[in-house]
């Protein structure tokens, strides 16, 4: 299949979330299976290491500008060696030559621009893609746009769209004028179309007019069809219920790989998981911890109210009158960088709050750490436990969206399970849960042998990108290219 992957971000070049990561791993994986992957995003002003292969006008409502097309590409290593997936950069200085990659006054007209510009990009390269796969609201307008130019351009009258929520709760919502801006007749502007509460809105515009939907897991996939977890669009998502999926993520195994991680203080496996300790170790002098045995609990997270952060707070005295030293890395809303550097000055011995972000430190908290926590009010899927568990840091998780998918609860009796799962959105239940992980904790044999067993479990991206291709599949089908797959 001729696949094309259009998103704002896409590590390595940017990245702000899981978005980037799986627009950066999933072509790699697509490509090794033998399908012609390309990945598109904008060009924003970090981005530099690129050649420049041509450019051509883009209306903009009543304003004609240039796109840049600029490209570069990412290696996907396989044991055949090492193959490279196409990149390609929208650039345009007046939307894109700017700090950050989001939360601009003008980001309407910027994303209307990318959307545009993709269909422009395809037509110009002569790469018209079998399947479109589209991700979250800054490409939400894409399979609108594909089905306005079908009727003027009829090569892409058979392009199948797939459409991918990351986050529903980020929909991009503007004024009524962004029609005029994307050139799509006002005929689209009612509650079964684009129009969202007066507003036009982009991800509803994706939901509605990609031929199949998915989600980052399976759970979420069911969740945003209730009210709790809608966040509005709940009627129409059941109203398009049998087109909409559940795909867990992956993560690259290998940039995700403790054997051979330049990142980390000692490189371990699952057959040599003892000498996990002396990352813990090397971590502890690090952040200044005392250097312990007593159970170390990471966590690496947007600082955020999704990420369950006031039930954290709220029973975070309780965690660290625990015998556990407790690592942070995160940043976000101003709230929790205070109150969590206001933790670490009352318990210097026991907790360690880096407000920011460094991948480096990331990784040495999955090696250094013993658990790795994760209280989601809502997670749509999460590459927090993925990357935790093939670290051998075992998951403290709330049983929500892809945590539920992908964390299965320790059974005492048996040894099974992969983590510590807590059921209500409680601090009561949170530390519950912590209390259940170190006391196992404190049982070294039965630890030593669990630790080793969620090390080995396999989160690759080889599993969810043959879901994928059978989601394009059916895709596909329902346009009416192929006979739909068993």
């Amino acid at each position: 299949m001729k696949i094309l992957i259009v998103s704002s971000e896409v590590a390595p070049f940017a990245k702000t979330g899981g978005l980037a990561d799986v627009a950066g791993s999933l072509p790699k994986a697509l490509l090794l299976q033998g399908n012609d992957v390309r990945v598109v995003l904008p060009r924003y002003r970090n981005i530099s290491d690129f050649r420049t292969i041509g450019d051509f006008p883009v209306q903009v409502g009543d304003r004609k500008t240039t796109c840049i097309v600029r490209t570069s590409s990412i290696e996907a290593k396989s044991e055949d060696g090492v193959k490279h997936v196409p990149v390609y950069f929208l650039d345009n200085y007046h939307y894109f030559d700017r700090e950050g990659y989001y939360g601009y006054p003008d980001e309407a007209e910027r994303f209307s621009f990318f959307n545009l510009a993709v269909l422009s990009m395809c037509e110009h390269l002569n790469f018209i893609p079998d399947v479109a796969h589209c991700n979250d609201w800054q490409s939400g307008f894409l399979p609108l746009l594909i089905r306005e130019r079908a009727a003027r351009n009829l090569v892409w009258k058979d392009v199948a769209i797939c459409y991918t929520i990351h986050n529903l709760r980020y929909q991009g919502s503007f004024p009524r004028e962004v029609l005029h801006l994307l050139g799509v007749p006002e005929r689209y502007f009612h509650p079964e179309g684009v129009e969202f509460y007066g507003q036009v809105n982009f991800m509803k515009a994706g939901i509605v007019y990609a031929d199949v939907l998915n989600t980052v897991s399976e759970t979420y996939s069911r969740e945003i069809q209730t009210p709790e977890f809608g966040e509005g669009l709940d009627g129409i998502l059941r109203k398009r219920a049998r087109d909409l999926f559940g795909i867990v993520n992956g993560i690259n195994y290998h940039e995700f790989d403790p054997s051979t991680d330049p990142r980390i203080y000692k490189t371990y496996d699952s057959a040599s998981v003892d000498r996990k300790k002396e990352n813990k170790y090397a971590l502890q002098r690090e952040l200044g911890l005392p250097i312990s045995e007593r159970p170390l609990i990471g966590m690496v997270s947007r600082l955020v109210d999704q990420k369950g952060l006031d039930i954290l707070l709220e029973s975070i005295h309780r965690i660290l009158s625990m015998d556990v030293q407790f690592a942070l890395l995160g940043t976000g809303d101003p709230h929790y960088e205070q109150s969590f550097a206001s933790v670490k000055e009352r318990y210097p011995d026991k907790m360690a709050a880096i407000i920011g972000f460094s991948g480096v430190l990331a990784q040495k908290i999955y090696a250094g750490s013993d658990m790795f926590l994760m209280p989601s009010r809502y997670e749509p899927c999460g590459l927090g436990q993925l990357i935790a568990m093939r670290y051998g840091s075992v998951p403290i998780v709330r049983r929500t969206g892809g945590l539920q998918d992908t964390v299965l609860d320790y059974d005492t009796d048996s040894g099974s399970g992969s983590g510590f799962v807590f059921w209500d959105y409680s601090a009561d239940e949170l530390v519950g849960a912590v209390s259940r992980a170190v006391n196992t904790y404190n049982n070294k044999a039965a630890w030593q042998s669990f630790v080793t067993n969620v090390m080995q479990r396999d989160f690759s991206w080889n599993r969810s990108a043959a879901l994928y291709t059978e989601l394009y599949m059916e895709a596909l089908a329902r346009k009416g290219r192929i006979e739909r797959p068993a």
